[in-house]
């Protein structure tokens, strides 16, 4: 039945990618509280998707990034592009949902079972004697907004959204001779001499006119824009200033030392070897089986022999870490490693050599070789962590009681911030030149997008009143006044002039590259014999040498047929190229892995089909998006030499 779909134009493989996270990131609860309310965004199957959807579907998938990457830029996160793709990722989950209600797919009760028997983050909530932890279950799911039964009924739903592409992804062929064809061309090489003409070299040529800048600037208005600013007056409540007029009693601090001396003393730590055989708890069984008979027979040697430990653990121990120290793991507290892991080394007495114990990782020995007992620190010792600890318990209790009139402060007197100021002690601060968009230089509460919307606001910019008090982070609230606003402005041409003359100097060298590549050209075509290139070297997709890829395209799409050509080549903004296409050079096989590179075409291939087959349903079910997909800006340097 998907005939029809293998039939359709090859597509790379990034795009196919897109939709596949949509079942990865993007949840399917939370649809119906939106279904009323907002302006349709999108319409799949005359069903609408509508802006509070999107918005809440968009704020979900940024949170659920940023905590598997602390390091994101949130700018990225935060984009027209990013929010477009959650739009799309929403449309394509309606579609996928749409084609399964229509075709019947259902997923039975056993296939449920299944699929949740072998969701790890379940399994690890098993009871010794195999039985689910229903509580921690609860708490699970429950962490992600769900009851138990609106989990299941969400896992129920992605498999039977699955089974829509299952049967092209599970039937995607692709005959020997495409997939030779493709590897041909894709690692063929050629050998090529290559002229460059760079912009570079052309600028001292270049002597731009006063009349040449003046119509540049006229024409380019938006390459000079100096942006909105501002003047600000700001207040931040946070614990720094929340701590101050907290005054520690001696008697607390005590009291506090003696009810928590053991938990603020350390841990027990303990030193161990071990021999690891590796197994992967989703490795075949008779890998596993393998693996524990030899992890048996490597502790039956060291059990008989147990000071050679270490030279059994180098030999035979898979782990990379620590077998060249003959499995020494150095010391470690509860909770640095794995639970089965973890049990046997704190329930061993030291010399003693554990049986064989098996974890997510594979088959362990474990060879216990000391202990490190918990040392109580005297109250001297503990005494200013101590006090730093009940400063931020007090401080965070005060910074709750202020938070309250914080906020009504700066809204009751929106005129001034001095007196939210007054009345809980804190100070006003003033910086010039805000921006709506921080530079990298700026950091902390100033830097955060909430408040500088908040402050860029109609209402703070016209009005000069305060903002609403703003949470920036952790026990942290902001208020701010414009006190002096200058809107965006095109900059005087006196005060930019250097700029104007480097871009028109830029375009000017790009042209004169250009002119002169394009008249060797023609003379070397007229004549190849008189040409004069540079020796010759061989490119291919794999290997580019750091060229241009329009060169690196020209090259390999040049009629092999016709060989030697000689072609020129557009380079923009870095010039121009000549170059002589002399021969084309099969593939160097000599570490090619046929194998998986036929494999890795393969999977394009279903890839590409079940993109096409996506796209059909698109059709059948008339997707329609109600609003514009957002036009990534030019880039300065590409504007300039439009």
């Amino acid at each position: 039945m998907f005939e029809f779909f293998r039939k359709s134009k090859f597509v790379q493989i990034a795009l196919f990618l897109t939709l596949i996270l949509a079942f990865a990131v993007v949840g399917i609860e939370g649809y119906d509280r939106f279904r009323e309310k907002g302006d349709a965004v999108a319409v799949v199957d005359g069903q609408s998707i509508r802006q509070p959807e999107w918005d809440d579907a968009h704020k979900k998938e940024v949170e659920q990034l940023r905590q598997s990457m602390p390091n994101l830029d949130p700018k990225l996160l935060d984009s027209p592009e990013a929010k477009y793709a959650t739009l799309e990722r929403l449309v394509r989950e309606r579609v996928i949902a749409a084609a399964a209600a229509k075709q019947y797919m259902s997923t039975s009760d056993q296939r449920l079972a299944r699929e949740l028997s072998e969701n790890p983050n379940i399994a690890a909530l098993r009871k010794p004697d195999g039985s689910l932890d229903v509580e921690r279950y609860k708490q699970l799911v429950g962490s992600q907004g769900l009851s138990p039964e609106g989990f299941e009924a969400r896992v129920r739903q992605d498999l039977s959204m699955r089974q829509v592409l299952s049967g092209v992804n599970s039937t995607g062929l692709a005959s020997s001779a495409m997939v030779d064809q493709t590897l041909a061309a894709y690692f063929e090489r050629r050998e090529v001499q290559i002229q460059r003409f760079s912009t570079a070299e052309f600028a001292a040529k270049a002597t731009p006119t006063d009349e040449q800048l003046d119509q540049f600037y006229k024409a380019n208005p938006q390459l000079f824009q100096a942006p909105e600013s501002a003047s600000i007056e700001y207040l931040v409540l946070d614990l720094d200033a929340a701590k101050k007029g907290i005054t520690l009693k001696a008697e607390d601090v005590k009291a506090y030392y003696e009810q928590n001396a053991a938990r603020l003393s350390g841990q027990e730590e303990r030193r161990a070897s071990h021999i690891l055989i590796t197994a992967p708890k989703n490795a075949p069984a008779a890998e596993r089986t393998a693996a524990k008979a030899k992890a048996d027979a490597l502790l039956a040697e060291v059990k008989g022999k147990p000071d050679s430990f270490a030279d059994v653990a180098k030999k035979n121990s898979q782990d990379p870490g620590s077998a060249a120290n003959g499995g020494d793991l150095d010391f470690f507290a509860r909770g640095a490693m794995v639970k089965p892991f973890e049990d046997a080394a704190f329930g061993m007495k030291k010399g003693d050599i554990s049986s064989v114990v098996e974890s997510d990782f594979g088959y362990h020995i474990i060879r216990l070789t000391d202990i490190k007992a918990a040392k109580q620190k005297t109250f001297e010792e503990m005494k200013p962590e101590i006090e730093a600890d009940l400063l931020k318990q007090q401080a965070q209790k005060k910074f709750a009681e202020l938070a309250e009139g914080f906020t009504n402060a700066v809204y009751e007197q929106a005129e001034s911030l001095k007196p939210a100021a007054d009345r809980l002690g804190l100070q006003v601060k003033t910086v010039a030149n805000i921006l709506r968009t921080p530079g990298p230089e700026v950091t902390g509460p100033l830097a955060n997008k909430r408040f500088l919307n908040a402050l860029f606001s109609a209402d703070s910019v016209e009005k000069k009143r305060n903002t609403e008090a703003v949470e920036t982070g952790a026990s942290q609230l902001i208020s701010g006044r414009i006190v002096q606003y200058t809107p965006a402005r095109t900059m005087p041409l006196a005060e930019v002039k250097d700029r104007v003359r480097e871009r028109v100097i830029a375009a000017q060298a790009a042209e004169l590259a250009k002119k002169e590549g394009q008249a060797k050209l023609a003379t070397w075509q007229a004549n190849p014999a008189s040409a004069t290139l540079p020796e010759a070297i061989t490119i291919s997709r794999e290997q580019s040498q750091r060229l241009p890829v329009p060169v690196i395209e020209a090259a390999l799409r040049a009629d092999a047929t016709k060989l030697p050509v000689i072609k020129g080549v557009d380079l923009g903004a870095q010039g121009y190229a000549v170059l002589r296409v002399n021969k084309v050079m099969p593939r160097d096989n000599k570490d090619a892995n046929v194998a998986d590179d036929r494999k890795q075409v393969t999977t394009w291939w279903t890839n590409a089909e079940t993109l096409a087959y996506y796209e059909t349903l698109k059709a059948r079910f008339k997707v329609e998006f109600k609003v514009a997909k957002p036009v990534p800006k030019k880039d300065d340097l590409t504007a300039s030499t439009q």
